[in-house]
C-alpha cells in the first residue's frame, strides 16, 4: 500500500522510478492529508527522474545537513544558534527563498547591522553549498551585505595602561601584562598551559585547533612577558594563570573589569582592545604591517590594514617629492624670512601653553 497507519500515524512508502525505496512518516493522522502528501512526492519524484529537475528541499532539511557535515567546524555552536533564531525559514523550501524574504527575517533580528550581516553570511553559505555541493538548486540568491559604520580602533598609550594595571586585581593585572606583550586573544591567553611554551626559546606554541584563524602560531615572548611566566612558575602543574583561589583562571569578571576601567579613568575599552593597542604600539614602534600578520596570526593583509594609519611616515619619500616640483610659482612667492619668524613666534607661544613631563 502507498499509506499505511501505525500509532496512529500515517507512514508513506513510495518506490521512485530510480528503484530507490522511499519510507517515512506523514506526519498526520489524517489520512486524506497522508495521501495527499504521497501523491506530492510520488509527482516530484517522477518530474526528479524524467525532467532531470532539482529536487525540493526544505530550509530545516538543509540546515540539518550543513550541521552534519560541518560538526568539526569550530564555530559550530554559532551556526546552531543562527539556525534557531531564523524561525521564519522552517517549512519553507530552499528555491522559495528570496531577496525580500531573507532580508525580511534577518531585520527581526536584534543588534547591529555587524550583527546582521553575520546572519547573512551565514544564509549564504548554506544557499552556495546548495548550488556548488549538494546539487539542490541551479542559482542561489545573491545576498548583499548590510553597510556598517567604520569603527576606530580603539587603543591605549602606555600610561593609561599603566593605570589600568595598578587598580587591577594582582592575577587579573598579569593577564593583561601578558596579552599586552603578546597581542594573544583572551580566550588563548586563558586557556595557556605550560605545556605550550618553550622557555629556553622564548616561545608559547599554539596548534590550529587552538587559533581563530585555524592555522598554527608561534608567539615570540619578550622580556616582560617572561617576567609574567617567571612569576607564574610553580603556581599550577599544567595551567599558566590562576585566579586568587589558585584555581585556572576560566573568565574574567566583567564587575572587576568595569569597575577597574571606572577606577582608572577609561571609557569605551574592551577586553579585545587590548589587542589593538599591542598591535598599534608595534605599528608606531615601525614594524611592517606583513611582520604584524604573522605576529597576531591574521589571515589575510586586510585585516591588518587598518593600523596603517598609524604609521604614515613611510609616505613622508612621497610627500617630500612636491618639493622639487617645477613651474610652481607660488614657491618663489613666500617670504621665507617672514615664513621663519612665525615659525619661531609659535614655538615660543607653544612652549608657554604646554604642560611640563
Amino acid at each position: 500500500m502507498p499509506i499505511t497507519k501505525r500509532n496512529n500515524i500515517w507512514y508513506i512508502d513510495i518506490s521512485a522510478p530510480s528503484g530507490e525505496r522511499i519510507r517515512r512518516s506523514a506526519g498526520t493522522s489524517d489520512e486524506k492529508e497522508a495521501q495527499q502528501l504521497h501523491d506530492k512526492m510520488k509527482y516530484e519524484l517522477w518530474h526528479m527522474d524524467k525532467l532531470a529537475e532539482k529536487p525540493k528541499v526544505l530550509w530545516d532539511e538543509a540546515c540539518l545537513r550543513w550541521l552534519e557535515e560541518k560538526k568539526d567546524k569550530k564555530s559550530i555552536k554559532d551556526d546552531k544558534t543562527k539556525i534557531r533564531k531564523l524561525k521564519g525559514f522552517r517549512g519553507v523550501y530552499m528555491h522559495h527563498l528570496t531577496k525580500d524574504s531573507i532580508s525580511a527575517e534577518v531585520m527581526k533580528i536584534k543588534g547591529t547591522n555587524a550583527t546582521r550581516n553575520r546572519y547573512l553570511a551565514f544564509i549564504r553559505s548554506i544557499l552556495n553549498i546548495c548550488v556548488n555541493e549538494w546539487d539542490y538548486l541551479d542559482s542561489a540568491v545573491k545576498i548583499k551585505l548590510l553597510k556598517e559604520p567604520k569603527k576606530r580602533i580603539r587603543w591605549l598609550r602606555p600610561h593609561e595602561a599603566d593605570k589600568l594595571i595598578s587598580v587591577l586585581p594582582t592575577y587579573i593585572a598579569e593577564l593583561v601584562v601578558f596579552s599586552l606583550c603578546t597581542g594573544l586573544r583572551k580566550s588563548n591567553v586563558l586557556s595557556l598551559e605550560w605545556s605550550q611554551i618553550d622557555l629556553k626559546r622564548k616561545v608559547a606554541w599554539y596548534y590550529p585547533d587552538e587559533t581563530k584563524s585555524g592555522h598554527a602560531l608561534g608567539v615570540p615572548l619578550n622580556d616582560l612577558a617572561m617576567q609574567v611566566l617567571d612569576r607564574q612558575l610553580g603556581n599550577h602543574p599544567t595551567a599558566v594563570f590562576i585566579n586568587s583561589q589558585r584555581r585556572p583562571v576560566k573568565s574574567v569578571s566583567r564587575h572587576l573589569w568595569k569597575q577597574a576601567l571606572i577606577d582608572a579613568g577609561i571609557q569605551n575599552f574592551r577586553w579585545h582592545d587590548l589587542r589593538h593597542t599591542w598591535a598599534s604600539w608595534l605599528v608606531q614602534r615601525g614594524v611592517p604591517l606583513y611582520a604584524l600578520k604573522e605576529m597576531g596570526g591574521w589571515e589575510s593583509m586586510e585585516m591588518v590594514q587598518r593600523y596603517a594609519h598609524l604609521a604614515p611616515e613611510h609616505l613622508h619619500q612621497h610627500a617630500a617629492l612636491i618639493n622639487t616640483a617645477q613651474g610652481a610659482g607660488f614657491f618663489n612667492a613666500v617670504d621665507t624670512n617672514l615664513t621663519q619668524t612665525r615659525k619661531d613666534e609659535y614655538i615660543a607661544a607653544h612652549k608657554k601653553i604646554s604642560p611640563t613631563c
